[in-house]
């Protein structure tokens, strides 16, 4: 069973990207590849129940259970020491990944207040995308009565792109509704 983004993907979207791209091969187009999302969380050092409330969010959000992150260095001014964990992060992959990208493109997005849209200059040179969110509330799975803080969640979205003008193309193709200037 398919997901439903990546039905499209296979017919209509490869059509459309032969044509806007000038290739001829269906292997040369770029796609998704994967969908990092994670919590960066400077409060765990002094709140240990910090980490097990994002890490239930992040889990209920993408369905999957996220990796802790730790700190490489230490930094004695943030009073961190190395192997402290520091944030959580979650990998998706394959149908998870395009049933994530379907939700976050045509429910999560469009709940924000005033959206005009997402900003098209985040690539980072090499055809990846990258969403900061300001909230994990915008999210239709999480309860706001059972949060005890909102918290910011950071998308980055991987594909096979070789430049980020591809990478522009596939996304707009999938329906990210980007900014238009």
């Amino acid at each position: 069973m398919t997901a439903r983004l990546q039905e499209k993907y296979f017919t209509e979207v490869t059509s459309q990207l032969k044509v806007r791209l000038g290739y001829d091969n269906i292997m040369q187009l770029p796609r998704l590849e994967k969908i990092v999302l994670s919590i960066g969380l400077g409060e765990a050092i002094q709140n240990a129940k910090a980490l097990e409330a994002a890490e239930k969010d992040l889990a209920t959000i993408s369905g999957q259970h996220p990796v802790i992150t730790r700190a490489k260095q230490s930094v004695a001014s943030f009073k961190l020491r190395t192997g402290m964990p520091i944030g959580i992060m979650v990998t998706l992959r394959g149908r998870r990944m395009y049933d994530f990208f379907d939700k976050l493109v045509n429910i999560v997005l469009p709940r924000f207040r005033d959206f005009h849209g997402v900003s098209p200059d985040s690539f980072d040179g090499r055809g990846n995308y990258n969403l900061g969110m300001k909230e994990q509330i915008a999210f239709p799975e999480i309860d706001y009565d059972k949060i005890d803080k909102i918290r910011g969640l950071e998308v980055t979205i991987v594909t096979t792109a070789k430049n980020d003008d591809e990478a522009r193309n596939l996304l707009d193709l999938l329906g990210m509704p980007f900014r238009r200037n």
